[in-house]
């Protein structure tokens, strides 16, 4: 069956037949005998002449054979490559109204947009989506390898033109609404990256955990980075460790962004190998049918049979 792969269409070659009996006629064949005057004189017996007339005889019937394996479509396998799998990276960003608070030179929203614009740079390959939330919940993005619409969205999402109903947080009602999200994507790594700088109201009384474990039988991973002051709340770290990931505490924008190069690291995309391809392989057939053909129209010179 592997000698059969080499071909794009194997069927042609049951015709391989009609040459391999032209071949076998040649050879067993028996010509009429020629009556001439010298027939019975004694002379030497030249098996190599006629051997080599035979096999002179049998070039044509070769061209039919190449002829035949041409028409079947040869073909050769590359080798096996690595191809980059694709990671789902969902960004969900909060948008109320304390990350408007300074951070650097900027507030804080516009660092962290600044530090996930930086971060698409590095992850050249993978389909990301954008989610705002504070109180409700916006996926600005869809799951795109497009980034264009990510280097749009800081001014028109920036907290201080949104209306009330953004103002607070609520980490968990976005978490769920991102899982919604990437689960409809059924090739790929799965990510979630979380930008909060605030406590939660809706991740008490065990729905962290809860949220957590639907996360990661998903198979999702949520790395949290709090942009503000104090200890990051107990239930986003814990959200975190359950799926797999981690949570950040910038100090400046520059610790911000060796979060993000962190991340970038730590779920690194990886390489699967992809199926092998066919590719049309006619030149070494071709090469030894014009090698035939030159060597039988020199036989047509002189190299014939005649019967005296």
């Amino acid at each position: 069956m592997e000698s059969l792969d080499a071909f794009r269409h194997p069927g042609v070659l049951m015709f391989l037949v009609v040459p391999a009996a032209l071949l076998l006629w040649t050879w067993r064949r028996r010509g009429r005998a020629i009556a001439l005057p010298f027939d019975h004189a004694t002379r030497a017996r030249s098996t190599w002449v006629r051997h080599l007339l035979r096999v002179a005889e049998c070039l044509p019937a070769l061209l039919l054979a190449i002829a035949i394996a041409i028409l079947a479509g040869p073909q050769s396998w590359a080798e096996p490559r690595s191809k980059r799998a694709l990671t789902n990276i969902q960004f969900c960003v909060d948008v109320s109204g304390s990350m408007l608070a300074k951070f650097g030179e900027g507030d804080r929203y516009d660092a962290s947009m600044r530090a996930i614009n930086s971060f698409l740079d590095r992850r050249t390959g993978d389909a990301f989506g954008l989610t705002f939330f504070g109180n409700s919940v916006l996926h600005w993005v869809p799951l795109t390898s497009d980034v264009s619409a990510f280097r749009c969205a800081p001014p028109f999402m920036h907290p201080s033109n949104l209306p009330s109903w953004f103002g607070g947080t609520e980490i968990g009602k976005a978490l769920s609404a991102c899982r919604k999200v990437l689960v409809e994507r059924e090739d790929g790594d799965r990510m979630i990256v979380l930008v909060t700088d605030g406590y939660s109201s809706d991740l008490g009384d065990g729905n962290d955990e809860r949220i957590a474990q639907e996360l990661r039988r998903e198979n999702i991973v949520v790395y949290t980075v709090h942009i503000a002051e104090g200890e990051i709340p107990d239930q986003v770290v814990r959200i975190a460790a359950i799926t797999g990931g981690e949570a950040f505490k910038p100090e400046d924008t520059d610790g911000l962004d060796r979060i993000f190069a962190r991340i970038d690291q730590m779920q690194k995309a990886r390489l699967e190998k992809t199926q092998p391809e066919a590719s049309d392989d006619f030149q070494p057939w071709c090469a030894v049918g014009l090698g035939v053909l030159a060597t039988l129209v020199l036989t047509l010179f002189g190299l014939r049979y005649t019967p005296w």
